[in-house]
């Protein structure tokens, strides 16, 4: 089976006619994961984090703390379906009886979808992926995490920078973890000229599950009334 990187580069070189086949399955992808966020009947959050932290770690009993009082206050929890932070938030909507969806990804070395997922999908390209997790939530909660939990931190702040999206809260939880990104964006990006200030306020950092839920639901209205969702 091809890897997905080899996949973008074959759809570089390709003729007209297979080039149209691989756009068309990158298409079918999107309008399937379209549909199962149409199975969302409700507002969502999407949690993200590290898939390497392990079961009873701080990190991973508050992300499943967390997603318990999401759950509890009528809130999906959509995840990257995979283990770690994502088992952890999956589990705890799970554990409150609430909705929760996982977004798996087809990886080199196998990220196997967690047991606790209601709506599930495991997609070949993260671009079509990313987008469901905007599709589906009314706001993010980023854990610590590397790359990944990385790109889609900055993806977010991206497309609400740009206008892309409304109203979006984002949330990171866990400041000893998270300050020094924060000083350095103050001591070299703002510094710099290089983003405004009001962008800093995009994020808001929190220690405690409860605070990360009322940022978040405190912000949805707001959204809603946009018409942005």
């Amino acid at each position: 089976m091809s890897s997905n990187s080899e996949l973008d580069r074959r759809l570089l070189r390709r003729t007209q006619e297979t080039f149209a086949t691989d756009v068309a399955l990158i298409a079918s992808e999107f309008l399937a994961g379209l549909q199962d966020v149409k199975r969302i009947d409700r507002p969502a959050v999407s949690i993200f984090g590290s898939a390497r932290v392990a079961e009873g770690s701080a990190t991973y009993e508050a992300a499943r703390e967390t997603a318990r009082l999401f759950a509890e206050a009528g809130l999906g929890i959509v995840t990257g379906g995979g283990p770690g932070v994502m088992e952890a938030a999956n589990r705890g909507a799970k554990e409150a009886g609430g909705l929760s969806v996982g977004f798996n990804i087809v990886l080199p070395h196998e990220q196997g979808l967690n047991p606790y997922c209601d709506i599930s999908r495991t997609f070949k390209h993260f671009y079509v992926r990313k987008v469901m997790f905007v599709k589906a939530a009314e706001g993010f909660v980023i854990f610590p995490g590397g790359f990944g939990t990385m790109d889609e931190l900055y993806e977010s702040l991206t497309l609400i920078q740009t206008g892309k999206i409304g109203t979006f809260p984002v949330v990171l939880f866990d400041r000893d973890y998270w300050d020094e990104m924060l000083d350095w964006i103050r001591e070299e990006m703002l510094a710099d000229g290089l983003v405004s200030p009001g962008d800093l306020d995009l994020l808001y950092v929190t220690d405690e599950p409860g605070e990360a839920v009322e940022r978040i639901v405190t912000k949805m209205p707001s959204r809603l009334e946009e018409g942005t969702v």
